[in-house]
């Protein structure tokens, strides 16, 4: 396949924009629907980039599409090249600080749906012409193959690969609803735990977790078998809410049914250690305004959406 040696045009950007739709929108039908085009159209488009490039850049079947090393590449600098497009051409009109265009953002679900809404909506009421794709899940986040511009996370991050921006500690407590007591007093000490039936998140605790006393910094471990284990937060607080055992989660998230004695604080004097949360995105020389504005926001709203939760 002999590269063309054809002057980098208009055209080509074209070809270039069509090959980041075609990347994230995850197949050619697809980026063809979101573009209002054909998807013979959009097969032309990337068949015309790998020939001017003199690479292949996506391996297609009949029923999957993956990027090749060179098209992995390929997708990073064009959307590289693309956002400096963008800079230059806001630069001339004398708008190149005003966010504009989509950002795709990839959020814990609990978070997601209950505690960054207020944030998010004010960076949405601040900012008219940027469009937001919202989208919840707590699996790791893959930024070329799905197309994300940022992620909120809670945990430690293992990825050298990004920019981690750690933003806040995400308070975690035991609780429990009083039938779980069955009457008894409410615990002091971690010790008094073990005789209860327990509940597990299991993306961060399966059956063991350690409490720090709050005044000494005395270490507790404990060792249980959980009744039920779960990755979801909303789930482990229902299943608590049930009285089907003790859990250990995130203080805003268990807030409002503390305050209405559906569930109580055990052991108040210790806690389990705190989750940071990071805001990550990939390196760039180059940032749109839009993810810049995020960043900024979500840094000075996000501590205090936690601290109002409590």
């Amino acid at each position: 396949m002999p590269p063309s040696t054809a002057p980098v045009t208009a055209d080509r950007l074209e070809l270039m924009q069509t090959f980041i739709r075609i990347v994230e929108a995850g197949s050619l039908s697809s980026a063809a629907a979101q573009m209002g085009t054909t998807q013979p159209t959009v097969s032309r488009r990337l068949q015309a980039l790998e020939r001017s490039l003199g690479l292949r850049l996506l391996q297609r079947s009949t029923h999957a599409m993956k990027l090749t090393e060179d098209g992995a590449r390929c997708y990073e600098r064009a959307k590289e090249l693309l956002a400096n497009w963008e800079m230059f051409e806001a630069g001339l009109r004398g708008a190149s600080d005003e966010p504009e265009g989509t950002l795709r953002v990839v959020v814990p679900h609990a978070f997601g749906q209950q505690l960054l809404v207020e944030p998010l909506t004010d960076y949405l009421n601040r900012h008219a012409r940027v469009s937001v794709e919202w989208l919840l899940h707590d699996r790791a986040v893959d930024f070329i193959a799905d197309g994300i511009d940022c992620a909120i996370h809670v945990g430690e991050v293992q990825d050298p690969s990004v920019v981690a921006i750690r933003v806040a500690e995400v308070p975690r407590i035991v609780a429990a609803a009083p039938q779980v007591l069955a009457g008894l007093p409410v615990p002091s000490h971690p010790d008094e735990l073990a005789r209860l039936p327990w509940l597990s998140l299991r993306t961060f605790y399966r059956n063991e977790i350690s409490l720090t006393h709050v005044a000494t910094g005395e270490v507790q471990p404990i060792v249980f078998h959980p009744r039920l284990s779960t990755d979801s937060l909303y789930a482990i607080r229902s299943a608590a809410v049930k009285g089907l055992g003790v859990c250990v989660a995130s203080a805003w998230v268990l807030h409002e049914d503390l305050v209405s004695g559906r569930l109580v604080h055990l052991v108040p004097g210790w806690r389990a250690a705190p989750l940071p949360m990071y805001l990550l995105y990939p390196y760039a020389r180059f940032h749109p305004a839009r993810l810049r504005r995020f960043v900024e926001l979500m840094r000075e709203t996000i501590p205090a959406a936690l601290a109002v939760a409590l």
